[in-house]
């Protein structure tokens, strides 16, 4: 019996060395290195403990902490004298004011990290770490200090290259941030609260992250690798100690710490925004002229697109490359040079991505037809991209109840296109009141929205408007174009 059971022990060992086999050739096909110090790790009865000094040793010394500092004028002393408006003190000075204090300079620091991403001095960092500098130190692990130029910026995505006269440095070697995986091992590295350099680890918990309202384009890593203030320029490193991401920005609470909620600029832009800043001295990027909107099911459903699939054209830009194209307003955009769009921020990144001038081939879907529009697109800037926001307080007088449920609609004329600031020709109907509790409140509708369209068809009266929204009532809801403010977008209201 006892022979038997020592057997079994035998198999059963035998098998589980199998599984463990068999687990580290999937962790070794996935590129992922453990890196194992057996020298120096603890050990268990199973083995060595897994570190990852050799990888942090390699890497830190590409790692600097960067300070710099601006002058900048402040106000001293009140817009009085204060006690000395008082005549008791006046008649100590014999009626005369002593002056009053002039305005004075103050020199503000800010603390960041950088990464060294060429032997010959050119290090990587956030552009809000040096914004407006005037003196830029950087300073090694090893207590040098070099004062660091400023070569170029990119404050809409937040990226700054320097340059330290200084050869033969380490440096991170570039990670392909495209291949990196949700759920891959990282580490973060920098000089939190200026304590000096500071390894964190975590994993990639999500990528393509944007809409965050930190930077004009964004496409972050997200991690729950700890990152604190100081970190910002850092590096965010894979298992092979190559740069995955420059780290930028976290979510935090009241405290302004690290709740496990940290992004990072992917290494494939920030190289790509270091290498356009080195070549031409600025960052240049492609622009279409189109305003793009999320297709939400709903639209989806009233667009004909069952897949829900692309980005619906909800304004273009007059004289703009959209519109010498021949894109219209309501066109689905569902690919660009053959590759799918998803949403919005994806897509403004692909366009971005391209060289002005380049030709972009786009597959948009147009009353159910499917289409193909090459587009030559311009040079991108913050003025050409109308900013979408609401409207100002101005409100319309009283207007009709309409046809479409909760909603009061009154024809555009010349006075209150001037009162709305509309430009001359803006044609459609404008709400001048809503029922808070309807369903047209409910889809996201305004008092002051002007709407152009209903269900595709361009009203220019309220029994226009009225007539279109009955001609669709037997449908599921109906679809408006909405004008607000600079820009427009398609609003869905459900009729039932």
């Amino acid at each position: 019996m006892k022979g038997h059971i020592r057997t079994s022990t035998v198999v059963l060992i035998a098998v589980i060395a199998m599984l463990v086999g068999a687990l580290g050739v999937t962790i070794h096909s996935r590129n992922v290195p453990m890196f194992v110090d057996t020298a120096h790790a603890a050990t268990t009865d199973q083995g060595p403990l897994v570190s990852f000094a050799p990888v942090v040793k390699r890497a830190m010394p590409a790692v600097v902490n960067i300070s710099s500092s601006k002058v900048v004028k402040e106000q001293g002393g009140s817009s009085g004298n204060g006690m000395f408006d008082d005549p008791f003190f006046r008649q100590f000075f014999g009626g005369r004011m002593p002056q009053q204090q002039q305005p004075r300079s103050q020199r503000e620091t800010s603390l960041g990290s950088g990464v060294v991403v060429s032997p010959d001095g050119y290090i990587l960092t956030n552009n809000h770490v040096v914004d407006g500098a005037t003196d830029v130190k950087v300073s090694f692990a090893n207590k040098e200090e070099y004062p660091a130029k400023i070569v170029g910026a990119d404050k809409y995505s937040d990226v700054a290259v320097l340059k330290i006269d200084k050869r033969g440095l380490t440096t991170l070697p570039f990670a392909d941030s495209a291949h990196a995986e949700v759920g891959d091992v990282v580490l973060a590295i920098g000089e939190p609260f200026g304590l000096g350099q500071t390894v964190t680890m975590g994993i990639i918990s999500a990528k393509g992250r944007g809409g965050l309202g930190i930077e004009r384009f964004e496409d972050f890593i997200q991690t729950d690798a700890a990152i604190n203030r100081g970190n910002s320029g850092g590096a965010l490193i894979d298992t092979k100690g190559e740069l995955v991401g420059i780290n930028t920005a976290i979510l935090s609470g009241e405290t302004g710490g690290n709740q496990g909620i940290g992004f990072a600029i992917p290494a494939n832009m920030a190289r790509n925004i270091m290498d356009q800043i080195l070549k031409k001295g600025k960052v240049s990027r492609g622009y279409m002229g189109i305003l793009p909107q999320e297709l939400t099911p709903d639209m989806a459903k009233a667009f004909g697109m069952p897949n829900g699939h692309g980005v619906a054209v909800a304004q273009v830009t007059s004289t703009s490359p959209a519109e010498k194209a021949g894109l219209k307003v309501g066109d689905v955009i569902t690919a660009i040079n053959g590759t799918p769009v998803d949403d919005v921020n994806s897509f403004r990144l692909a366009v971005a991505g391209f060289a002005p001038g380049t030709t972009v081939h786009l597959k948009i879907a147009r009353n159910g037809q499917n289409m193909d529009v090459p587009v030559t697109l311009g040079e991108y800037n913050l003025e050409a991209e109308g900013n979408g926001k609401g409207q100002d307080n101005n409100q319309p007088g009283a207007g009709e109840k309409g046809a479409l449920r909760g909603v009061s609609v009154q024809a555009l004329n010349s006075e209150l296109r001037q009162q709305l600031q509309l430009p001359d020709g803006t044609n459609g109907v404008v709400i001048t009141d809503l029922d808070s509790d309807s369903p047209s409140a409910a889809a996201g509708l305004e008092q002051g929205d002007v709407i152009v369209q209903v269900n595709r068809k361009p009203v220019n009266s309220v029994a226009e408007f009225n007539s279109a929204v009955r001609a669709g009532a037997s449908s599921d809801s109906t679809l408006l174009l909405v004008k607000r403010g600079a820009g427009t977008q398609f609003v869905v209201v459900p009729n039932k």
